[in-house]
C-alpha cells in the first residue's frame, strides 16, 4: 500500500496564500479534526505562544478527497531560494496541442488575476508561475490518463 502525502508550504501570510491556492486548486478549508468544532478549538490544545494566532496557519483539502491536503504555515524567515519541490496545476481536457495550449494560457491568466505571476513560458508545453509569495509552480495540460 502506498503512503498518502500532505503538502506543507511555509509562508509569511497563510491567509493570503490560502485564498490563492483555493482558487488555483479548487480546494476548500479543511474542517478541524473530530471532535473539535472549530480550528480555534483544535489549536487551543497546543498552548500556542502569545505571538502566534489561528491566522498563522491554513489547512486546505480537495473537496473530492482525491488530492493531497495542503497546509500553509507562517514562518519568520522569507523565501530565500528556488523551490526544490513544486506543485503542478494540471489543466483538464484533451485535444490538439493548440487546444491544450489555449487552456493552459487561460488558466495562467486566471491565476494572474488571483495574484500569481508568470515567470517563464515554455511555449506549447507549460508555464512556470509563482504564487503571491514567490513559490514556484507549473501550469500544464493533464496527462492522457487524467
Amino acid at each position: 500500500m502506498a503512503a498518502r502525502i500532505d503538502l506543507t508550504l511555509d509562508c509569511m501570510d497563510a491567509q493570503l496564500l490560502a485564498q490563492f491556492w483555493k482558487t488555483a486548486l479548487g480546494y476548500i478549508d479543511e474542517p478541524p479534526p473530530a471532535p473539535f468544532e472549530t480550528r480555534a478549538e483544535w489549536l487551543a490544545q497546543f498552548d500556542l505562544p502569545d505571538d502566534e494566532s489561528e491566522d498563522d496557519g491554513a489547512w486546505l483539502c480537495d473537496p473530492d478527497g482525491a488530492g493531497p491536503r495542503l497546509s500553509l504555515l507562517k514562518v519568520p524567515e522569507p523565501k530565500a531560494a528556488k523551490n526544490r519541490l513544486h506543485i503542478d496545476v494540471r489543466v483538464p481536457g484533451h485535444g490538439r496541442p493548440a487546444e491544450r495550449w489555449a487552456r493552459i494560457t487561460r488558466e495562467s491568466e486566471r491565476l494572474v488575476k488571483a495574484g500569481g505571476n508568470v515567470l517563464e513560458v515554455f511555449d506549447g508545453h507549460h508555464m512556470v508561475m509563482a504564487d503571491p509569495e514567490g513559490n514556484e509552480f507549473c501550469v500544464a495540460a493533464a496527462a492522457a490518463e487524467d
